[in-house]
């Protein structure tokens, strides 16, 4: 597989993903967030079977079946949090923006290594100031409130952002797929659980809202996670990164399509400050290698 090939596979997995967002906030008519979740994430985790056992004699090692499950119950929490929150914000959001929102973990990522006494450059803080001018263009209005459902996404973006460090560390040590399979699975019974508790559940919904509940689980987890591991084998890190960027983008343009939603020109100008800070944030991240892949499926 040539670079240009990988890059071609990283921008259709971009574009399945930024999609995804779409296909969240129409499941939202048929089901509750919760359920929604449980279901999809349930259908990820079992696409990942048959890639697993493909790719298990293969492998010369594999972790010890404890470090796979407390890694994948860690992992999978996490995951839970962070999704958990995404979904219930994007019941008051648009698409486009929770897409955008979402992709704060991109500039938060290189921040957060503050804490454990990384340095970081100038092009990682100037990236944060233009996500943060397009954060607040995008999110506060001129009466200087905010809608509920962007602050749940922000809050879920730090999920994502602790996520990504810890999968970063975890696939160091466990397999990216059986890591990835583990956490969904724990995502999907935690989902289920709350669900339960907090939502009705009618066959109804599920049967209404199954092309978006396929899309994210079939299309989003399994198929353009694959495509994912597959091209960044062969894909050049800088080309890479800015590509994978491109999801929020997406999201913006499928709402536009599809559901008929607008960001105006404030919102729009708000979408292109965050989308070069994340660009730059990016470029920051190819530096330092990092495996972030296994399974933090850009979060959606």
């Amino acid at each position: 597989m040539t670079a240009l090939q990988a890059n071609a596979l990283l921008l259709l997995t971009a574009a399945i993903w930024g999609f995804a967002f779409v296909a969240q906030r129409v499941g939202m008519v048929h089901l509750g967030p919760f359920t929604f979740n449980a279901i999809r994430f349930g259908l990820g985790g079992l696409s990942l079977v048959p890639l697993i056992r493909g790719t298990r004699s293969r492998r010369e090692h594999h972790a010890p079946p404890r470090r796979l499950l407390m890694g994948g119950l860690v992992a999978g929490v996490i995951l839970f949090a962070g999704a958990s929150l995404q979904q219930v914000g994007i019941v008051t959001t648009t698409a486009g923006k929770a897409g955008f929102i979402t992709g704060l973990y991109v500039v938060l990522v290189p921040l957060s290594g503050l804490l454990w006494g990384e340095r970081v450059p100038w092009i990682t803080w100037l990236g944060a100031a233009f996500a943060g001018v397009g954060l607040y263009f995008l999110s506060v209005t001129d009466q200087l409130t905010l809608a509920p459902g962007d602050l749940w996404v922000m809050l879920s973006a730090l999920c994502w952002t602790a996520h990504v460090h810890l999968i970063a560390r975890l696939t160091q040590r466990i397999d990216p797929l059986p890591l990835a399979a583990v956490q969904f699975g724990v995502c999907s019974l935690l989902s289920w659980i709350t669900a339960l508790v907090s939502e009705p559940f009618l066959w109804a919904g599920v049967w209404g809202g199954m092309v978006p509940i396929l899309y994210g689980g079939l299309m989003s987890v399994g198929i353009a996670y694959t495509l994912q591991v597959v091209a960044q084998r062969y894909a050049l890190p800088t080309p890479a990164a800015v590509i994978m960027s491109l999801e929020s983008a997406f999201a913006a343009l499928g709402g536009w399509l599809l559901l008929g939603e607008r960001l105006g020109t404030r919102g729009g100008v708000g979408a292109a400050l965050m989308m070069v800070g994340m660009v730059l944030a990016q470029l920051r991240r190819v530096a330092v290698k990092s495996r972030t892949a296994a399974g933090s499926t850009a979060p959606v």
